[in-house]
């Protein structure tokens, strides 16, 4: 025997649906049993799902999967299945692998590194298993094997990384090797960020190669638990290379990625460097099985290849979240406050372009089929799925409202135009009751811009209900940084899918919408009357041309600020010397009152971003409270920080830098 048929299955889950999961567990292993596959590698925790937070601490959900772990074990004869579970071992719970053999439960492995940065809190929840130990529990009245151990199955030897455990530098592969392993099985709910799949493949192919093994990776797909989204990247890796890749941002239950792998190769590629060291302790503990491989010859399968840039990684990202968003809240649609400007566009558009996609993956009937819950005979069309709106008050000029009528009519989109004038006035005139006197720009600024959001909140919210649609903000990450939004006005919606997504990201993508050329997402010239305006909140008087980069900074000089100091926790004098650098065609005193301003805006607005809507992790930064940044709402304001930048500022000025 030199060639195994091995796979790796993405699943669509959802934390919990107990039925849901194991049908879409089940009908991937018919799939898999129907095209000769040997060895299936389901995602990690793929029967209660990645992201049950707090309940995988609920005895009740432990011992249901158990439940299901053997129903669907009964479905598994001829096939080798490994599929993730959250496991409870004398009071303590593992995040553990199951391996199935020919229908039989043959081990489980444990977890042994847990994630515990960014938007990760596994040890919340699971214990770390210990290297080289093994126990027992009792499962239908046997005693199955559980925690460090390797398989032997039909002759060939597997183990296991459970997704972390591949990302530390003393991973249990540099072990198996010496063990003379001939698979590694790597169940993931590896979140997506922009590049993360290329450094996925790196470290697949590194682990082929250095541990001369046949490597199965298999990911979660798509949005799982509402604000992390997965690609659903499967590799196959063999004798150092990736010998087949699954698709990402399938908008399917699940997708199966196979191929048929010689382990001769590596078999070879083991005695050329006269076998491997051991630099750890071993592995003491096998799980052994006879089973029947049924393949005997190689059948060349095509590696499937990318082309896509990062505007449409991301259009396909937001575009899968959105749609499972939408179907797993059984929801009909959105609803959207139109204003014309860069991020109510890219919303709207990104709406159309999640139908485009669900179409192009699934067609119409398939689509549709997603979205039974409609009761309607056909797929749901754009004036189905978005309802657009316009609010204008006497601040708003004909142009927003006339881009805001073309993306609306070019997409498809329901629209409408609304007058709140008279509503802001009332509440102006109201107030100014309460107070004894009359609200003026020149002294009550923020109030009367923010009137003008909060007066837009209301209707859109009443039509989502009117619809049973959700309600879109469209907030963004950089706005959020700083606080530059209105509470219960702009960020007002159950959902902020740019959220997670900084503003000058947001006008290059489109940018690239207007005139792009590829054949996956069709281009938007119309929002051509959107990128030639200044982004601006218009809620001053016209007379004072309100530009949000002069209310706040550049916002490409904004994002970097970010990262440096929300990501890489710099203090505001190192970023102030960064900055210099990088940014040389400013001069220093405008650097350093930009950088003031970030902190001083940062610091007194986290209370807004513990209240955002939910939105969707998309890189390996994030402001949001919920996923990735904890900063207290009370705090000193970087007080000290920023006296020694201002210190700093003075000194380059005294010294005429």
């Amino acid at each position: 025997m030199n060639f195994v048929r091995l796979a790796a299955a993405c699943v669509n889950q959802i934390p919990m649906d107990w039925d849901g999961n194991t049908t879409r567990i089940l009908q991937a292993i018919e799939l898999a049993k129907g095209d000769g596959i040997d060895l299936l590698c389901f995602p990690e925790l793929a029967i209660s799902g990645y992201g049950c937070e707090d309940q995988f601490l609920s005895r009740a959900t432990v011992v249901e999967c158990i439940d299901r772990l053997q129903l669907i074990a009964k479905s598994c004869s001829g096939i080798i299945v490994s599929v993730g579970l959250p496991l409870n071992v004398s009071g303590r719970i593992f995040n553990a692998a199951a391996l199935i053999v020919d229908g039989e439960i043959l081990g489980l492995y444990a977890k042994q590194n847990l994630a515990r940065d960014g938007l990760h809190y596994e040890p919340r929840w699971f214990e770390a298993w210990p290297e080289a130990e093994m126990t027992h529990i009792e499962i239908n009245n046997r005693q199955i094997p559980v925690g460090d151990i390797l398989f032997e199955v039909g002759g060939l030897k597997i183990g296991y990384e459970i997704c972390e455990d591949a990302w530390v530098p003393n991973r249990p592969g540099r072990r198996y090797a010496a063990e003379a392993v001939d698979i590694i099985l790597n169940p993931s709910a590896s979140h997506f960020a922009f590049g993360k799949d290329k450094v996925r493949e790196n470290f697949v192919c590194d682990a082929s190669r250095s541990f001369s093994v046949a490597y199965i990776y298999a990911n979660m797909l798509g949005n799982e638990a509402g604000r992390i989204l997965y690609d659903g990247q499967c590799l196959i890796a063999s004798n150092g290379g990736i010998i087949q890749r699954g698709p990402r941002f399938s908008f399917e239950d699940y997708v199966v990625t196979h191929c048929d792998t010689d382990l001769e190769l590596n078999s070879l590629s083991k005695r050329r460097s006269g076998g491997h060291t051991n630099t750890g302790s071993s592995t003491q503990f096998y799980a052994q099985r006879d089973f029947n491989f049924n393949t005997s010859t190689d059948q060349h399968a095509t590696v499937l290849r990318e082309d896509w840039v990062k505007e449409e990684v991301w259009a396909r990202a937001i575009g899968l979240g959105l749609f499972d968003y939408m179907r797993k809240t059984y929801s009909k649609g959105f609803v959207l406050s139109l204003s014309g400007g860069a991020d109510s566009t890219a919303t709207a558009a990104m709406v159309w372009v999640m139908r485009h996609l669900a179409v192009s993956d699934l067609g119409e009937e398939g689509a549709n089929k997603k979205l039974k819950y409609w009761g309607l005979d056909n797929l749901p069309s754009m004036s189905d799925l978005l309802f657009c709106v316009y609010q204008k008050t006497r601040n708003s000029g004909s142009a927003t409202e006339n881009a805001a009528r073309d993306i609306a009519r070019a997409i498809g989109a329901e629209f409408d135009v609304w007058d709140v004038d008279s509503l802001v006035s009332a509440y102006q005139i109201m107030v100014e009751n309460s107070l004894n006197r009359k609200l003026k720009w020149e002294t009550d600024d923020l109030p009367l811009q923010n009137i003008q959001a909060r007066v837009r909140s209301p209707g859109p919210w009443m039509i989502a209900n009117c619809r049973s649609a959700l309600f879109l903000t469209t907030s963004n990450r950089s706005e959020a940084s700083v606080g530059y939004a209105t509470m219960d006005g702009d960020t007002s919606g159950g959902l902020a899918p740019l959220g997670g997504t900084d503003k000058a990201f947001l006008l290059q993508w489109l940018t690239w919408m207007e005139s792009q050329n590829g054949n996956h997402i069709p281009s938007l010239p119309e929002v051509k009357s959107v990128n030639d305006l200044e982004p601006t909140a218009e809620l001053r008087p016209a007379a004072q041309s309100q530009n949000d980069q002069s209310d706040l900074m550049p916002y490409q000089f904004l994002d970097q600020i970010e990262r440096w100091a929300i990501r890489d926790k710099r203090s505001p004098v190192e970023i102030y010397k960064l900055a210099c650098r990088e940014f040389s065609e400013y001069d220093t005193q405008r650097i350093g009152s930009w950088i003031i301003k970030f902190f001083q805006l940062w610091s007194r607005n986290q209370w807004k971003r513990e209240r955002l809507a939910p939105n969707f992790h998309v890189d390996d930064e994030n402001v949001d409270p919920k996923t990735w940044c904890r900063f207290p709402i009370l705090n000193s304001g970087f007080k000290f920080e920023l006296s020694q930048l201002k210190e700093a500022i003075q000194k380059d000025s005294e010294t005429g830098i």
